[in-house]
């Protein structure tokens, strides 16, 4: 039997082949009474796009590569959910890759996204070299880093204000009458975590005052655990806890109530930073800065596609406010009268 094409549908359905192109084309400029006439039409005779050839015809591949370091963090599942789900209804698709934190593996990945086609790259959690970056451009492969930064004006890049978002910690423990203040910090290689400690440690300078202690957790929680423990087993223990992530601010909480028996917020205020899902959960209801989830990836989706349709890159910086949400977890010591409009409360119930 022999295969049924796009033309049989066109005189099926009394429209141009162009138009049965479009209506097989997520986000193509076609009506819906053309729209269903050519579904019907394929319906009928058991039509199939190929994408296979329309991808040899096009140069494309309608694959976008999403890399990723870990997911362990609960914020970038929900990010890569959404990231397939807008690509998804602009007619690409996403595949997955996986790295190192460090820039070391990178090569292999890149002999993989070369043999793939992809048509962009969106680098999620995950370093990227300058080296890595010129080898993508290279290759012709726009490229869009999310919640990470680089010093490369080549690069496009999605993230959120994480300088300002860590002075609005600092701000909000000092107006809370915290004076020990510590930081547990995330992969020192990352910039959301030089990003989120310099503002931090820039708006306690302000007000005189200096890191009261500094562990690392790099965004893991075994180490975070460990962290805790050394910091908290001091004579002089702090009163504050800022942490670079809710990964690890949930693992800090864990490990202060259920294993060395302090009271948070009594005896020490948790804040952390993304608003992950289990941030609201009333078992941690962890204050937090929020990362703007769906204006982020509607940026990161603009901004590739818009470079893939014009087929040379234009770089574009984007950084989104976040706002510091209010849970159970930081002590609030009076009415926050002096706190910006980027400060919201979010107390779930008992």
């Amino acid at each position: 039997m022999p295969r049924v094409t796009s033309l049989d549908v066109a005189r099926r359905a009394g429209v141009s082949q162009s138009a049965v192109s479009r209506a097989f084309t997520a986000g193509a400029s076609v009506s819906a009474q053309t729209r269903a006439k050519v579904m019907t039409a394929a319906e009928e005779l058991g039509y199939r796009p190929n994408k296979i050839a329309r991808s040899l015809i096009t140069r494309r591949s309608g694959i976008v590569g999403i890399v990723a370091a870990y997911l362990d963090n609960p914020y970038y599942p929900a990010i890569l959910e959404k990231l397939s789900r807008q690509l998804q209804a602009r007619g690409y698709h996403a595949m997955m890759f996986f790295t190192g934190q460090s820039n070391d593996p990178m090569d292999d990945v890149l002999r993989e996204l070369l043999e793939y086609q992809i048509d962009g790259l969106v680098m999620v959690s995950a370093g990227l070299s300058s080296a890595f970056a010129a080898r993508c451009s290279a290759a012709g492969i726009p490229v869009v880093l999310f919640n990470r930064t680089l010093d490369d004006d080549t690069l496009s890049a999605v993230s959120s204000n994480n300088r300002a978002g860590g002075g609005q910690v600092a701000r909000f423990l000092m107006e809370n009458g915290h004076s020990r203040i510590a930081y547990l910090a995330g992969w020192p290689g990352s910039s959301t975590n030089r990003d989120r400690r310099e503002g931090f440690i820039e708006e306690l300078a302000r007000s005189g005052r200096t890191l009261f202690a500094e562990e690392v957790g790099n965004y893991e929680r075994e180490a975070t655990c460990a962290a805790t423990r050394r910091l908290f087993s001091r004579q002089s223990r702090p009163d504050a806890l800022f942490c670079a992530n809710d990964h690890m601010a949930v693992a800090a909480l864990d490990t202060l109530r259920h294993e060395l028996g302090i009271d948070v917020p009594g005896e020490v205020s948790v804040v952390g930073y993304d608003d992950a899902p289990m941030a609201d959960w009333p078992s941690y209801a962890l204050t937090t800065v929020s990362q703007p989830a769906e204006e982020m990836v509607g940026a990161a989706v603009r901004i590739l596609l818009a470079n893939i349709e014009a087929g040379a890159p234009s770089p574009e910086r984007v950084i989104v406010d976040g706002a510091l949400i209010l849970r159970r977890s930081a002590r609030i010591a009076a009415p926050q009268h002096s706190q910006n409009d980027h400060t919201q409360r979010n107390v779930p119930r008992e």
